[in-house]
């Protein structure tokens, strides 16, 4: 009996921190469910292998994680901030503040790995908006934004960008300015253009101005930061003088200070038909707003390109002004499940649907 006790006991102890986790607190479409899927420490940014792998970047920490069958490893360390993560050709690739490395992402591979080399594009080596969120598009290149080094000023040539590399080159194209600082984006799954999420700017009130989506429709395109934000309020000092109508206005304004981060079209089949081809994105949540808000991720249902509605999907990890968790990063499985990063909790939650009877 003492035995089974002692058993019993380190049983109890050894419960997992999720455990905890109110997730009854969140609340969603009917037919959809939430459950954590590993526990990772400061889980960001995440990229998967064609093995179900999943890739897990931090911001705040030196590892990047890599998740298989239930199994949490380290993957790599010692890195800054190391938040982007893609993978590609049996390839991981994990983006620092101003390089990023090449790994072997063999499943041979034994763990934590070194990098196989490091890329010959180089990126400032500001800290501010210098985390990265990476992501292979159609043509094959790796798509890296440079955020800008303030919270608003007129950053140079080298900020509020997004670029795009060749990974076996050294090529580096511009293909996006005025973009303060966005931290997720994704390709049309139709039309493979680029659509990204754009941080405001702080400091002009609780309600001004909105958080951005964005939509690339040619290279070379400017979204308006520091001049413009929204479409058409024109920044008190740096908008003397400039015009709105001279900038790619935003396909979606999204409320002040929600700081919405990655996002998604969903691609898979086991949601509802209206999710198909449409933009599912987490809102972090604000820290410098009276009233705090976001904390939640959010649905832009979309009709060709065309937006036909932006409405809350999951809400409750804000509870009154405390938050209990922040969403980070979304990735559809081949199964048609979501998988949602939270770097508060450390967690990764499986969102999946049932329909119902």
């Amino acid at each position: 009996m003492k035995k089974l006790a002692s058993i019993l006991t380190m049983t109890f102890l050894a419960a997992p921190a999720w455990a905890k986790l109110p997730l009854e607190k969140l609340k969603m479409p009917p037919g959809f469910s939430i459950s954590v899927w590993a526990q990772v420490p400061g889980a960001r940014s995440l990229a998967q292998a064609p093995d179900g792998r999943v890739f897990v970047g931090s911001r705040s920490g030196d590892k990047v994680y890599v998740v298989k069958d239930g199994k949490v490893q380290i993957f790599a360390q010692g890195l800054e901030s190391p938040n982007g993560v893609a993978f590609k050709d049996g390839k991981v690739y994990i983006a620092e503040i101003s390089s990023i490395r090449e790994y072997d992402g063999s499943l041979a591979a034994k763990l934590p790995l070194k990098p196989v080399r490091t890329l010959a594009q180089k990126f400032p080596s500001d800290t501010h908006h210098g985390w990265k969120f990476i992501r292979f598009g159609p043509d094959g290149k790796l798509y890296v934004p440079v955020g800008a080094n303030c919270n608003v000023c007129d950053p140079g040539k080298d900020y509020a960008r997004i670029y795009k590399i060749d990974v076996n080159g050294t090529s580096k194209e511009e293909v996006a300015a005025g973009v303060r600082n966005t931290v997720g984006f994704d390709f049309h799954p139709l039309t493979k253009e680029l659509w990204f999420t754009d941080n405001g700017r702080d400091w002009m009130g609780d309600d001004r101005p909105p958080c951005e989506v964005n939509r690339l429709t040619a290279v070379g395109q400017n979204f308006g930061f520091p001049y413009c934000h929204g479409k058409d309020i024109l920044d008190p000092e740096f908008g003397r003088g400039k015009k709105c109508s001279d900038y790619v206005a935003p396909v979606v304004e999204l409320r002040a200070h929600v700081a919405p981060l990655g996002m998604r079209f969903y691609t898979g089949q086991m949601f509802p038909a209206e999710y198909q081809n449409s933009i599912v994105l987490a809102e972090h949540g604000s820290w410098n707003r009276s009233t705090p808000q976001g904390y939640r991720l959010t649905f832009v249902k979309l009709n060709g390109s065309q937006v036909e509605k932006t409405e809350s999907f999951i809400d409750g990890w804000l509870q009154g002004d405390l938050a209990w968790g922040r969403p980070v990063d979304v990735e559809v499985l081949s199964d048609g499940s979501m998988l949602i990063s939270d770097d508060k909790a450390g967690v990764i939650y499986r969102l999946t649907y049932k329909v119902q009877r």
